[in-house]
Parts: structure tokens; sequence; C-alpha cells
């Protein structure tokens, strides 16, 4: 199953926009994001969004046409912040490889954690997904593309061979999201330095596959 190309390229232009200055749509997501929170995607309608805002369900169709769009933005919003926090933390090391290995392993601690992901993750796996996937929206492809991007700048950086980095960036990310959707496995995730271990073995040789 590939990525579609149009959907990437899309993903990542609304993550690299600057957050919108619409002052009611902020509202909006800032009340999806409470909402969903606190009562997972299956629970929560627009109108309740909507009443949580303070404003009328038109007013959140108007600028979100569905409910798909509202959940797909509010996701599309922490996954912006994630990659932020991600930067920050691996930004430092001195080569790919070492942000690789740390990068999954703040990936799973950072949406284990957060109120949203970590919280659908654990109470509705099965709405979540399609939200994880090509069919369900951008966030998979969204991922996708950050992750080639910082591999094709270290790519140019280190002196590796240029070859496109996609097939491996999907590739980790796939990993990284079958662990969070299903973390029963012989490889301990919640110990840091077993995922840390794992990232190191397994995902850091695929940059010089």
């Amino acid at each position: 199953m590939r990525t579609d190309t149009n959907d990437s390229g899309a993903a990542a232009r609304t993550i690299a926009e600057p957050e919108t200055e619409d002052r009611t749509a902020l509202r909006i997501l800032d009340a999806a994001l409470e909402q969903f929170t606190l009562l997972g995607l299956r629970r929560s309608s627009v109108d309740d969004v909507a009443k949580r805002a303070g404003v009328s369900r038109v007013t959140v169709f108007r600028r979100f046409q569905t409910k798909d769009k509202l959940v797909e933005a509010t996701l599309l919003r922490e996954l912006s912040r994630f990659f932020q926090r991600l930067d920050a933390a691996v930004m430092a090391l001195p080569t790919m490889e070492e942000r690789v290995v740390e990068g999954f392993v703040v990936a799973l601690r950072h949406t284990r954690v957060h109120p949203l992901f970590g919280g659908l993750l654990r109470l509705e796996p099965e709405v979540v997904l399609p939200y994880l996937t090509v069919q369900g929206g951008f966030s998979l492809s969204a991922t996708v593309t950050y992750l080639t991007g910082h591999l094709r700048r270290a790519q140019q950086a280190e002196g590796r061979p240029d070859e496109d980095p996609q097939p491996v960036a999907e590739l980790m990310v796939r990993v990284a999201v079958s662990f969070l959707l299903n973390p029963a496995s012989c490889i301990e995730m919640d110990d840091e330095d077993q995922a840390r271990a794992f990232a190191r073995r397994y995902l850091a040789p695929l940059l010089t596959a």
C-alpha cells in the first residue's frame, strides 16, 4: 500500500503552516481537543464540541465541514506540536543514527503519555486506527513526510548515498505505529533502554541498507 504523494504533500504543508489566527477556529480546536480527550471520538459529537466552544454547530461546520475533518484538524495540530518537541529532543545529537534511535524512544514515550493520543489508543484503538493509516487521513503520511525530510538532510550533511529515503522513513513509522497500536511484545517497549536497544539494532541499520 503506497502513501499518496499528494496527500503526503498536503499533510506536510498543513503541519508546516503557522497556526491559524482565526480565534473562533482555535477555540473550536481547543474544545475538540478537550472533548475528545475526555470522552473519546465515538461518544463525542459536533454538537458537544460546539457547546464546549461556546459556538453554534453551524459555525463548526463552516470551518471544518464534517466531524472527520474536525478530528483530522485536531490530530494534525497535536502532531505538529509533537514534531516540534521531537526536534527539540534530538536536534543536538551529532548523527542521524543517534537521532533515529532517540527519536523512536521519544515518540513512544510522548504518544503514550499524551492525553489525546495515548487516551485514544487505550480506549478506542479501533476508532483511532483509521486516523493512523493512509485511508483515514493525513497523520501517517504527514509523519512519513516529516521523517523523510530529516533523512534527506542527513544524507547531504553526512555524505550518505543520494537515494530516496521515503521507503525507509515509511518503514520506520509503520514499525513505531505497530508498537503503539499493539504494545504486547517480547520486547519491553515501556523500558526505554530496551526500546533504545531495539531501535539501535533494527532501525538504525536501515539508514545504510
